[in-house]
């Protein structure tokens, strides 16, 4: 097992890794929930920065354990604000380029700090 944290996002704020790899034969790599803090820890402003800013720190996650996009097989998503469905749609269907997996949309009544509004995290494996 390898714990991945790459320099390029923001480090964990408590006992978490932001990845693991697990292994030898297939490869599954289990991404924590990430957010829209920028690497040096400040968080984006809006709802469609912190949705841009938790994919780009999901695939710096991915791409740090030499992982792609094609890789993920499941995520959970979490937003705070009702009625973000398209947005978060349009925001995905973009970042994805047309790679499909499982994935389960959750509205909340919060998240792990009042200003985050949107949450993924994911799992990935490769042979």
């Amino acid at each position: 097992m390898k714990l991945v944290n790459p320099d390029t996002i923001v480090q964990p704020a408590s006992q978490y890794s932001q990845g693991v790899l697990v292994g030898p034969v297939r490869k599954r790599l289990i991404i924590s929930g990430q957010v829209g803090l920028r690497p040096d820890g400040t968080l984006e402003k809006t709802t469609r920065a912190q949705m841009e800013r938790t994919w780009t720190n999901l695939f710096a996650v991915l791409e740090a354990a030499h992982f792609k996009k094609k890789h993920l097989v499941k995520m959970t998503i979490y937003v705070t604000e009702p009625g973000q469905t398209a947005l978060f749609r349009e925001i995905r269907d973009r970042m994805m380029e047309g790679h499909l997996c499982a994935a389960t949309y959750v509205q909340v009544a919060g998240l792990a700090t009042p200003e985050f509004r949107f949450e993924i995290e994911a799992e990935a494996v490769k042979e």
